[in-house]
C-alpha cells in the first residue's frame, strides 16, 4: 500500500477548516450481558476467558432464543446521560441494526436508533493549558457489543491476507452506552488536543460513576474519530471520515492530526474523500481504508419486535440524579484549591490521567506533594519503560504506606525506591518489602560510629579540615558511610556524630 501524502499540519489549518466528531463507546460493568444472563466480568473476557464460555443462546443468535433487558444497564444509562448533561427520555425503544458480519449470530445488532434513552447534553472539557471547551453531545443510547474475530495465517493479524478466521462470542451482547457528538466547530490547530482530552473527559466521567473500568487498552472505552475538512469560508461541510476504535488517548490524538494532513493534501489536488471507516495502525502511525462508511438507511433500522419500549419512572430518573458525583471540572477546580499545587504542578498530573491515584493517595494518608512526587516520576518512569498504564503497578494505599515509612525515618528516599520496585514485582507490602529485603535504614549510634571510625581511618585529615572551620569536609566522611552501608545510614545522624567527634 503506497504511503499517503500529507500536507504540513499549519498550511492545512491555513487553508481548511477542521470538523469533528466522536463516538465513545462504553462497556458497563454489569454482572450480566445486555440481554441475556451470560456472565460479564470485564477483566476475564478481555484477558483470560476460554473463547466462547461466557455465552448464552441469545448472545450467538440461536433460533428461538429471546432478548431480555438488563435493568442495571439501563440505571448505568440514565446515570451516564444525566452526567452528561442529557434530557432523559420518558420512553425509548431498541432497534434493530441490520448489516451481514461473521462476530454477529443474529445478522442484527441491538441498538437504539430514532429512540435513545438520552439526548442533547454538553461535556465541558479542559485543554492542558486549563482551556475549557463545550462539546455538545446528541445522544447517548444503549446497544450490545458485537463478539471478536481473530484472523489467522497472515502476517499482521488483521483480515487482509489472513487464511480463516475465528469467532469468540465472549464480547457479544456486552453492554454498550455509545455517546455521539453533534459536529464540533472552532478547536482549528487545537483539534488534536482536543481530541484526546474529549475521550479523557469521558473516561473521567464514567470511572466516578462507577459503571465502567474504561480501559481504553482493554477495549472498555474505544473512541471512533470523525474528521472533515471544508475549505475556508465554505458553509457546506466536507465529507468525513470515521477512524474505529483507536485505543488510547495519544492514537486519538495522532489520528486526528493524520487525517488533517492527509484529507488536506487529496482536496489541495483537487481530489475527493472518499466516505469511509478507516483502521488506525499504532506503529506506522497512518490511517488506512476500512470499509464505505454506510449511512442510517443502509441498516434498515425496524423497532426490536421482542422487547417493550423502555420508560425510567420521573422518581427513578430523578434518585439517580441526586446520586451523581461531583462533575470532573468541578473536581479539579477543588483538587487544585485544596493541594495549593501551582497550576503547572496540577496541570501536569490531570494531563498524565493521574488524578484518581494522586486523590486516592491523599485520602490514604500520604501528603498532596509526596503523593504527586511518587505518582508523576518513579511510578510513572517505569510505566513507561515497561508500557503499561502507571495505575496498574501499585496501589495508591501502598504508595500512601510507602510515603509513611520515609516520614517516619524508617526509610531514605533512595531505600524507598528499592522498595517500590519490590512491591511492583510482587513482594508484598512496602513494610514486607523493607523485612525480607533488610532495606531500612540505620540509625544504631553504636553501627554508625563503627563505620565512621573507619571512614575516617581512611581520611585521616578529615577530622583536622573540619575543626579549622571547613565544615563541608564532613561531606567526604558521609558519604564513605553512606556507600559503606549500603545507602541505609541515618545520614542526617552520621553528620552529628562525625561533627560531634570534631569537637572533641
Amino acid at each position: 500500500m503506497a504511503k499517503a501524502a500529507l500536507m504540513d499540519f499549519d498550511e492545512a489549518l491555513e487553508r481548511f477548516e477542521p470538523v469533528l466528531g466522536f463516538e465513545v463507546h462504553v462497556e458497563l460493568n454489569t454482572e450480566t450481558k445486555m440481554f441475556s444472563a451470560a456472565a460479564n466480568p470485564a477483566h476475564e473476557r478481555n484477558h483470560g476467558a476460554a473463547p466462547n464460555t461466557l455465552v448464552a443462546p441469545v448472545d450467538m443468535g440461536l433460533p428461538g432464543s429471546l432478548p431480555v433487558v438488563n435493568e442495571t444497564a439501563v440505571r448505568y444509562s440514565i446515570s451516564l446521560g444525566l452526567a452528561l448533561g442529557c434530557s432523559i427520555a420518558p420512553s425509548s425503544r431498541f432497534a434493530r441494526k441490520n448489516y451481514f458480519y461473521p462476530d454477529l449470530g443474529k445478522n442484527y445488532q441491538i441498538s437504539q436508533y430514532d429512540e435513545p434513552i438520552a439526548f442533547e447534553g454538553q461535556v465541558e472539557v479542559e485543554l492542558a493549558d486549563g482551556t475549557t471547551f463545550e462539546i455538545p453531545i446528541e445522544r447517548a443510547h444503549m446497544e450490545e457489543d458485537a463478539g471478536k474475530l481473530t484472523h489467522m495465517g497472515g502476517a499482521t493479524g488483521r483480515i487482509q491476507g489472513a487464511e480463516y478466521s475465528l469467532v469468540d462470542y465472549n464480547r457479544a451482547g456486552v453492554p454498550l452506552v455509545e455517546i455521539v457528538t453533534k459536529p464540533i466547530f472552532g478547536a482549528e490547530k487545537r483539534a488534536p488536543e482536543l481530541a484526546a482530552a474529549y475521550v479523557r473527559a469521558i473516561r473521567d466521567i464514567v470511572i466516578g460513576l462507577g459503571i465502567s473500568e474504561a480501559r481504553m487498552e482493554r477495549g472498555n472505552l474505544r473512541c471512533d474519530a470523525n474528521v472533515s475538512l471544508r475549505p475556508r469560508g465554505q458553509e457546506k461541510l466536507g465529507t468525513r471520515t470515521e477512524t474505529k476504535n483507536v485505543n488510547s488517548m495519544r492514537s486519538v490524538e495522532r489520528a486526528v492530526r493524520y487525517e488533517i494532513q492527509r484529507q488536506a493534501a487529496i482536496l489541495a489536488e483537487g481530489g475527493s474523500i472518499t466516505q469511509e471507516t478507516r483502521h488506525w495502525h499504532e506503529d506506522t502511525g497512518t490511517t488506512s481504508p476500512g470499509r464505505p462508511k454506510s449511512d442510517a438507511d443502509d441498516y434498515r433500522y425496524f423497532p426490536e419486535p421482542d422487547l417493550l419500549p423502555v420508560a425510567p419512572p420521573l422518581a427513578l430518573i430523578e434518585s439517580l440524579r441526586e446520586a451523581l458525583p461531583e462533575p470532573p471540572a468541578v473536581r479539579r477546580r477543588r483538587l487544585k484549591a485544596d493541594w495549593g499545587f501551582a497550576d503547572i504542578d496540577f496541570q501536569g498530573v490531570v494531563n498524565a490521567g493521574l488524578l484518581n491515584e494522586v486523590e486516592a493517595t491523599v485520602a490514604a494518608g500520604a501528603s498532596p506533594a509526596s503523593a504527586r512526587k511518587w505518582w508523576m516520576s518513579e511510578i510513572s518512569r517505569i510505566a513507561n519503560a515497561d508500557g503499561v498504564e502507571a495505575s496498574s503497578l501499585v496501589s495508591p494505599a501502598s504508595v500512601a504506606d510507602l510515603q509513611r515509612l520515609v516520614d517516619a525515618g524508617t526509610l531514605t528516599d533512595k531505600l524507598a525506591r528499592q522498595v517500590l520496585e519490590g512491591v511492583i514485582a510482587g513482594e508484598g507490602t512496602p513494610q514486607e518489602v523493607v523485612d525480607a529485603r533488610g532495606l531500612a535504614v540505620v540509625s544504631d549510634d553504636d553501627a554508625l560510629i563503627a563505620a565512621i571510625d573507619d571512614a575516617l581511618a581512611a581520611q585521616p585529615d578529615v577530622l583536622a579540615k573540619i575543626r579549622d572551620g571547613k565544615v563541608q569536609a564532613a561531606g567526604a566522611v558521609i558519604g564513605a558511610v553512606m556507600k559503606a552501608m549500603r545507602g541505609q545510614a541515618d545520614a542526617a545522624r552520621v553528620r552529628e556524630l562525625v561533627l560531634e567527634r570534631a569537637a572533641q
